[in-house]
């Protein structure tokens, strides 16, 4: 095993590249010419001839301070140069490249010897150990007594308590043996059991290089004091049962997700062979199936026949740290949070592993998962996966997804039949004042048959769910979370009404109920107990639910309706995330042609229109009286996607959350928009990508009491406000384009 690299110098850019390079158990050699045997440590080539003529006195070359500084610091970013590398710095350090090539063997030979020394010290360690419990036990056995009455004890017997202990010694080293040959798979070299470093806690498989202090003379080496340390262990302490059924779903769990992180961080490299530029000449990459399938085995078995490949990889810079962000991921409840309009439900069903030394280091948990997208024409993806998180560098970590399917019933229908999760996940590096850079990559395998024929150019694209959504959908909340977690939320000047610090909190809060709630009314969440209805009379683009509310908080009581649809319009993304937030008296029936007054306005973003606003209708109602209707209205927009929701809301109970009061008792019944861009060339129309899908959902209170009945003349009424409104929005927009 050779020596570690040093991750932490990396600085803002990411070298994937290097990352390819690194394995678990160390770096390995590019061919197989590069031998440790016959380095000459001169750079000189031997000159003799095979004879056995005196050869003449070898001439060494010391470099200067100046190229060794030079050397060992290229040698951390990458111990294997190829042939143009070793140009290049033989090059610029005025030497040879065989000199250049002989200095790097040398290097990795020395790093080899200093590992071997230390794992020789450990196995020293141990030999003396074993020897002194030897001599111990042979001291016992020369004068036995007897545990009951402590006289001498008749030769050949043996306590209960000893036989027990003997049987569970016998045991645990079975167990020990089985977990070595795991380890020896992913080593790629033999392991004893008396080669494990003594560990305080369970057993620690030491899936790549434990922590190890080396003596090195380069500071930076991983390992060497003061140098970052590659803690790559999974422990295995929790996953010790009696059950060797579970033992060996376990084991299969654990080979499973070595192997969907190795997968994941090989796509996302840049500059790879896996992923190949579209023909439309733009940046968007496709992933190159001839070249995967080359590179990797499946490891969730082949692709079933009806299934689809959609694959995508994007990276950006967020507001939040790797250990932030990973402790997001690796938590089912913050990561739903984080990606509310993705993650409709997470639960975390079994945790293998919680990391190493307090960190999440080796975590190891299986989860449920439904991801959607803002449309009932697409279908919530209901998962299985097994999610592991290793850290492979300080301020390094990589977090990996793969669907499962170990345990499951076959005599039952399988609920995730329509989709499966391959290899994916996100790498997180630290930069500085707080930022993260993260490369994602999504890949997943579907059902297209399920998907409706407006949506389908959108998923296959990865707009609905690749890794363009992810990135984007993380920029945004961490802009958001960084702003209501600041010590002032900003107010917009034009404001009318003032608001403290807690009641801008609780108004903020209040709004992202209510969006989290739209988003389960149009997506159909298992999680939020909709219950889907099939009525003859309306089409098959609209799709209603129903639910029964007794007395939840922020729930109305009663019988609640929900209806959504989606549509095509030709207009841009923005210019209809803009009219529908601006020119609600064009489209909204509840303003009766009025126009809105925003009373306040409270930012979520450095985007133009990413904020809360609280809206009164200006002026009077159709029927001459004055209206006090407050409407609050939750909007944002980023790089793929926009949404408004909005929501009548009760003065009185809006009092008390102005003034910082409670807000989760407020009942709401949001509606609003979901917007999308057409995909470009795939739009529906053929068009240039210049038009989007428009998805508009409704809720409305059908009966107040429980027992209440649903009626044919409910559903008509919830159907014909959406007609209307789709409606108003499209005259608008006809006349926006002409």
């Amino acid at each position: 095993m050779e020596g570690h690299v040093d991750m932490g110098v990396l600085g803002e850019n990411f070298d994937a590249g290097l990352i390819g390079r690194i394995r678990d158990d160390g770096y390995e050699s590019r061919s197989g010419s590069d031998n440790f045997e016959g380095v000459s440590l001169s750079g000189e080539d031997d000159q003799d001839g095979g004879d056995d003529t005196p050869q003449r006195r070898k001439k060494y070359h010391r470099h200067t301070p100046n190229q060794i500084q030079e050397l060992e610091s290229f040698f951390k970013e990458c111990p294997h140069p190829d042939e143009k590398q070793r140009l290049e710095l033989s090059k610029r350090l005025g030497l040879e490249t065989k000199q250049v090539k002989f200095w790097f063997q040398n290097r990795r030979t020395q790093m080899k010897t200093q590992l071997e020394r230390h794992e020789n010290l450990i196995l020293r360690q141990e030999n003396d150990k074993l020897r002194a419990e030897n001599s111990m036990m042979k001291d016992a056995m020369s004068n036995p007594t007897c545990n009951s009455c402590g006289g001498p004890a008749i030769p050949g017997q043996i306590s209960f308590e000893e036989h027990q202990l003997r049987i569970e010694n016998a045991r645990l080293k079975d167990e020990l043996n089985r977990i070595c040959a795991l380890a020896n798979k992913f080593l790629g070299r033999p392991l004893s059991p008396m080669a494990l470093p003594p560990s305080n806690s369970a057993l620690d498989l030491a899936i790549g290089r434990t922590n190890t202090n080396i003596n090195a003379n380069h500071n930076g080496i991983a390992g060497a004091p003061g140098g970052p340390s590659f803690p790559m262990g999974l422990d295995l302490g929790m996953m010790m049962g009696n059950n060797d059924q579970a033992q060996l779903e376990r084991s299969m769990l654990i080979d499973l997700a070595l192997s969907a992180m190795e997968e994941m961080i090989k796509m996302a490299q840049p500059e790879t062979p896996l992923w190949i530029k579209s023909m439309d000449g733009g940046e968007k990459e496709i992933l190159n199936l001839e070249e995967y399938a080359r590179t990797f085995s499946p490891c969730i078995g082949p692709k079933p026949a009806s299934y689809i490949t959609e694959a995508t990889r994007d990276t950006g810079v967020v507001i939040i740290n790797s250990l932030s962000l990973v402790e997001t991921l690796m938590d089912a409840n913050r990561w739903t949070e984080m990606f509310p309009t993705m993650v409709a439900r997470a639960l975390t069903l079994d945790v293998i592993s919680n990391g190493m030394g307090g960190t999440r280091n080796g975590a190891l948990q299986v989860m449920d998962a439904e991801v959607q997208l803002l449309s009932p024409l697409v279908p919530v993806r209901q998962v299985r996966l097994l999610r592991l998180c290793k850290q492979h560098a300080e301020g390094f970590w990589a977090v990996v997804d793969v669907s499962i399917e170990i345990g499951r019933d076959l005599s039952n229908p399988h609920p995730f039949a329509t989709c499966r999760r391959l290899p994916s996940g996100c790498i997180v590096q630290d930069m500085p004042n707080g930022y993260s850079k993260v490369t994602w990559v999504e890949h997943w395998q579907y059902d297209e048959s399920v998907v409706h024929r407006l949506y389908r150019p959108v998923v296959s694209s990865g707009v609905g769910f690749g890794a363009y959504r992810w990135i984007a959908t993380l920029q945004r909340q961490c802009e958001y979370l960084a702003i209501i977690m600041s010590s002032s939320i900003p107010n917009e000047d034009h404001s009318s009404l003032s608001l403290s610090q807690g009641g801008r909190r609780s108004m903020v809060k209040l709004a992202q109920r209510m969006s989290d709630s739209f988003y389960a009314g149009v997506c159909g969440s298992s999680g939020r107990r909709w219950d889907k209805l099939h009525v003859g009379s309306l089409g098959d683009d609209v799709k209603v639910m129903t639910k029964k509310n007794e007395d939840e908080p922020g729930e109305p009581p009663g019988i609640v309706l929900s209806a959504a649809t989606s549509v095509w319009l030709p207009v841009s993304r923005r210019r209809l995330f803009d009219f529908l937030r601006n020119k609600r008296s064009e489209w909204d029936i509840l303003s009766n042609g009025g126009s809105m007054l925003e009373v306040v306005h409270i930012a979520k973003g450095q985007e133009n229109g990413n904020c809360v606003s609280l809206l009164r209708t200006d002026g009077v109602n159709g029927n001459g009286n004055e209206s006090n209707m407050l409407i609050l209205q939750d909007a944002w927009t980023d790089t793929w996607c926009s949404v408004v929701v909005y929501a009548p809301v009760d003065v009185e109970s809006l009092n008390v959350v102005m003034s910082g009061g409670d807000s989760s008792y407020v009942a709401l019944l949001p509606s609003g928009f979901a917007i999308l861009p057409d995909a470009g060339p795939g739009s529906p129309r053929g068009g240039g990508g210049g038009g989007s899908l428009l998805t508009v959902g409704l809720q409305i209170l059908v009966s107040s009491l429980p027992t209440g009945k649903l009626t044919v003349e409910s559903v008509d009424t919830v159907n014909n406000l959406i007609s209307c409104t789709l409606q108003r929005i499209k005259a608008s927009i006809s006349r926006i384009n002409e």
